[in-house]
């Protein structure tokens, strides 16, 4: 027999935001707490916001399937939740679509809820979301990771058909419906090229260290402490001015704990003012191993077969080395750091070429190959737009116009 009224718990989430991502989902007997139908899947590179509403669509497609009439959903996301109840608006043109998905599963029901939870009380979809953003990264974490089902204490009583909760959802359904836009895959996406509003904006100015002799020498330069060269000491002398000019107000410059970017940062921190230098040990550059110190032409000579691997995976790691994949982790862990604490603000981030590379190919939900084909010059800029939704754009890419007049 169909269940009259369950649960839905949902989740999502990316590593990076915009990352590998994947969300989670699971079905409840609101009486017993028994599970009655569990959903996971990798989605690729999308947003945190993205997965979660893939969460709620995949839960709410499950409580049909089982002929459920009434349904309460339960997220941890604040943003989707307060959404699909109506009392905020949905401003992000990539979750349009999605919202006006969830909102025509919300009319197959006679009455569906939506009710905000903390964390800890969404674990088991949690630990479903983190199996499958595991997966989408090219990790396969064991089945064991998701807790097994539990009970449920005191259940709440899901909103009759013409509660004021329904009459929200409704609404909401057709906001999104009349806003969403087709032909575009909202997973990976904005579904438009509307303005962003600018006040909301965290701007990361992403600059690459000034040249050292190893630069020069085309020698792989990772964990070493080489310091800049008389020429990557003026190119910093001129970023400094470049990156004044672009962001007379910089909430915070942060620096790679290697001298070559912390000489570089405190160049352009004087030139902002006497801006603090944060140093973040997740920003150094990648460890090459047995490689360090060595030119590209040894490396391909000595080691052959492991440069051909190294080339072809980013979960390859130079012998004794860091993977780029073992990079990536660390550098989202610090982008999305930055972000919450400098929201609305402007922060200038001084690394090495892997780091910056990595960053701009997750903001562009680029693939591997992408790292081959960029070329970073020493002292070069970068500049990267985020907003709290998840939202990104890229606007410049190794701007190296004021270094042309350094010979």
């Amino acid at each position: 027999m169909a269940p009259r009224a369950v649960v839905v718990e949902a989740d999502g989430g990316s590593r990076g935001n915009p990352g590998p991502a994947g969300y989670g989902a699971v079905v409840r007997d609101p009486d017993t707490g028994e599970v009655l139908a569990e959903r996971s899947e990798s989605i690729g590179v999308a947003t945190n916001n993205v997965a979660e509403y893939r969460g709620l669509i995949a839960g709410l497609e499950a409580a049909a399937e089982l002929g459920a009439a009434e349904v309460e959903a339960r997220m941890d996301s604040k943003l989707v939740v307060e959404q699909m109840s109506g009392r905020w608006q949905i401003k992000h043109p990539g979750l349009r679509p999605l919202a006006a998905q969830a909102a025509g599963l919300v009319g197959r029901f006679a009455a569906v809820r939506f009710s905000w939870i903390p964390r800890e009380r969404n674990r088991h979809a949690d630990a479903l979301a983190n199996a499958a953003m595991d997966a989408a990264a090219g990790q396969a974490p064991p089945r064991a990771a998701v807790e097994p089902p539990r009970a449920e204490e005191h259940p709440r009583e899901v909103a009759g058909p013409d509660s004021p909760a329904r009459a929200r959802a409704r609404e909401a359904a057709a906001r999104a419906a009349s806003a969403a836009t087709t032909g575009t895959d909202p997973a990976t996406a904005p579904a438009s090229w509307e303005p962003r509003p600018s006040f909301t904006t965290t701007r990361l100015i992403l600059v690459r260290h000034g040249e050292t002799a190893f630069t020069e020498q085309r020698r792989y330069s990772g964990r070493g402490d080489v310091p800049l060269s008389e020429r990557g000491r003026a190119q910093a002398r001129a970023t400094a001015a470049r990156v004044a000019a672009l962001a007379p107000s910089v909430a915070a410059v942060v620096s790679s704990p290697l001298s070559r970017c912390t000489a570089t940062a405190e160049a352009i921190a004087k030139a902002l003012g006497g801006v603090p230098v944060r140093r973040e040990d997740d920003l150094i550059e990648c460890d090459f191993g047995a490689w360090e110190g060595r030119t590209f032409a040894d490396v391909r000579q000595e080691w052959p077969g492991e440069m051909d691997a190294w080339l072809a995976s980013t979960r390859v790691a130079p012998p004794g080395g860091e993977s780029f994949a073992e990079v990536a982790e660390r550098c989202r862990r610090a982008i999305d750091g930055l972000c919450r604490a400098y929201p609305g603000e402007t922060v200038v981030v001084v690394s090495h070429v892997s780091p910056i590379k990595l960053v701009l190919r997750d903001a562009l939900a680029a693939g591997d190959g992408f790292l081959h084909r960029l070329f970073l010059d020493a002292a070069g800029i970068s500049v990267l737009d985020t907003w709290p939704d998840g939202g990104v754009a890229v606007r410049t890419v190794n701007d190296t116009a004021h270094l042309a007049a350094i010979r």
